[in-house]
C-alpha cells in the first residue's frame, strides 16, 4: 500500500503539468499549423521578425512577399507569425448597406434640463 501511496504525488504532478503546460502548447501548435496551411495568395501577413507584406507566390516551403511596390522578399513558410487580413475576407465583404440605420440620439440642451 505504501508503494502506491508514494506514486500519487508524481501522478498529480504529471496531471498538473499536462493541463497547465503540455495541453495548451499542443493547442497553440495545432492552431499555428492550421493558420500556415490556410494561407493563400493575396493574404496580408506579418513575419516573426515584424515584416509586413502581401503574399505573391506560395510553395510548400517558401513564401514570396511584396513589401512595397518594388520589393519582393522570399521567406520560409514557418517565418509567418500572423495573418492580418485574408483575401477571402476582403471578397466576402457585404455588398449592401445594413437594412436599418442606427437610432438617432437626441442631444439635450441646458434649457431642456430642469433642475
Amino acid at each position: 500500500m505504501s508503494g502506491a501511496a508514494s506514486l500519487i504525488p508524481f501522478i498529480l504532478m504529471f496531471a498538473v503539468f499536462y493541463f497547465l503546460l503540455i495541453r495548451p502548447q499542443q493547442r497553440k501548435s495545432k492552431q499555428r499549423n492550421l493558420m500556415l496551411g490556410g494561407i493563400k495568395k493575396g493574404d496580408k501577413i506579418v513575419t516573426i521578425g515584424g515584416m509586413h507584406g502581401t503574399i505573391l507566390e506560395l510553395t510548400d516551403d517558401t513564401v514570396v512577399l511584396r513589401v512595397n511596390d518594388a520589393t519582393k522578399i522570399t521567406f520560409d513558410r514557418s517565418a509567418i507569425n500572423t495573418v492580418v487580413s485574408s483575401s477571402a475576407a476582403m471578397t466576402a465583404a457585404p455588398a449592401t448597406a445594413p437594412a436599418t440605420a442606427p437610432a438617432m440620439v437626441k442631444e439635450e440642451k441646458p434649457e431642456d434640463i430642469k433642475g
